[in-house]
């Protein structure tokens, strides 16, 4: 029981992890797409002549690459809390089931027969 609990507690924290990972990646996808918008303006104005604009393009080019390198960051860390999330809900499933053997095996002939009569019902 207190193994449930703790779990519990892992997988609130992980889904807290989780949420905020998705807002950073989120974040940084749209500084990511506003600079290349602006890379690529500043690439029509390089085109025009201006000397000014290679150096500003060189300047945004290094900018975008920040902002990948930390949207890759973000994805991985939220592929990793996702992972253990699973991980979690995995230890979880089977602390429950050995805990209540007969539940289980009761809850899964349940599924067993609703998902039978979908089937047959089709």
């Amino acid at each position: 029981m207190e193994q449930t609990q703790q779990n519990g507690k892992d997988l609130a924290e992980s889904k807290a992890a989780s949420a905020d990972a998705r807002e950073r990646l989120m974040s940084e996808l749209k500084t990511a797409i506003d600079a290349a918008e602006g890379w690529l303006q500043q690439d029509d104005n390089e085109h025009n002549g201006n000397a000014t604009a290679g150096k500003a393009a060189t300047a945004a080019q290094t900018q975008f690459q920040e902002t990948l390198n930390t949207a890759r960051q973000d994805l991985q860390q939220l592929q990793h809390s996702l992972q253990e999330r699973g991980r979690s809900a995995a230890q979880s499933a089977g602390a429950y089931v050995q805990e209540n053997p007969w539940k289980s095996v009761g809850l899964g002939a349940a599924l067993g027969v609703i998902v039978g009569l979908l089937i047959a019902r089709k």
